[in-house]
């Protein structure tokens, strides 16, 4: 009975083990979703890596430089379902992206929607509610 118990706490811990990294995907409370922020700017680069695509892009500050902001989009996976391709934004295109900004006032925000240098416009899905995504409440 007793190696029984054994081999049952040894599964339960190697499934706890497994299932730590999707758990430990972080939420989007990092972003105040209540703020909405345009910015123009070049993009600099646009990674397609997962678990979330980035926008690096450089926008004018005011001040004769640029601001390198950050922003974080969803899945490679679902953007594709969106419309997305790899090749839908290009080092040195000029475009106005919307995005929730992060709370901590960093250069970085969540995606909202990007227009592009034509006046095409890709958007991300978000809640038919207007809730906030993927923020865990109180209890």
């Amino acid at each position: 009975m007793t190696k029984s118990k054994s081999l049952l706490a040894a599964a339960a811990l190697a499934t706890a083990m497994i299932a730590m990294p999707t758990a430990a995907h972080h939420s989007f409370a990092m972003f105040d979703q209540n703020k909405t922020v345009s910015l123009k700017g070049q993009v600099v680069e646009f990674q397609w890596t997962n678990p979330h695509a980035f926008i690096e892009l450089d926008v004018p500050n005011g001040q004769g430089a640029s601001d390198r902001w950050s922003i974080e989009l969803n899945s490679p996976n679902n953007l594709t379902r969106q419309g997305w391709r790899r090749s839908s934004l290009k080092p040195g295109q000029t475009v106005t992206v919307t995005l929730n900004p992060l709370r901590n006032g960093k250069k970085g925000g969540l995606f909202n929607k990007v227009v592009l240098p034509d006046g095409s416009v890709l958007a991300d899905v978000r809640p038919s509610s207007g809730k906030p995504i993927n923020v865990p409440s109180a209890n």
